[in-house]
């Protein structure tokens, strides 16, 4: 059996390890100038009682004091629509496994646990950028490809 924990504050550092994982693998990028920048912020964040940010890891079974897999979201509120007319929305941004703990369940342990926080929530609708390695397990998860509309203007 696989054991998913509610991250904690003190597992911020190997949140944000795992986190250039996942961006190593979707796009070169600089890990040196932002890691310490985010780490207290994020262990804000984990020690908050915050219903709108949740991350669900699993301990590594080979390494100590490090992490084996993630999955982390936040809600959102939107104005209401038909289908979702309390406007809970549901992001998952971060899901990795770490390299040498792959192909044994752990990514899809975190995101079933990550999604019932977002049905506990409310959360009717969950959207998320899938690599093309990570799809299919989104895919058994229930989620479809959609047509996106969206732009972004970076500040």
């Amino acid at each position: 059996m696989t054991l998913v924990r509610r991250a904690l504050p003190e597992d911020a550092a190997e949140l944000l390890r795992l986190r250039q994982v996942m961006l190593d693998a979707l796009y070169s990028a600089d890990s040196a100038p932002w890691h310490a920048e985010s780490l207290p912020t994020l262990r804000r964040r984990l020690g908050a009682a915050d219903e709108g940010f949740a991350a669900f890891v699993i301990d590594s079974p080979d390494r100590p004091d490090t992490l084996a897999a993630l999955a982390v979201g936040t809600v959102e509120y939107r104005i209401g629509r038909p289908g979702n007319p309390q406007g809970r929305a549901g992001h998952v941004f971060s899901v990795a496994t770490d390299p040498g703990a792959r192909r044994r369940g752990y990514a899809r342990a975190c995101m079933e646990a990550l999604l019932g926080w977002l049905r506990e929530q409310g959360v009717r609708n969950v959207d998320l950028n899938a690599s093309a390695q990570a799809e299919p397990l989104y895919a058994a998860l229930g989620f479809v490809r959609k047509p996106d509309p969206s732009m972004r203007l970076t500040l």
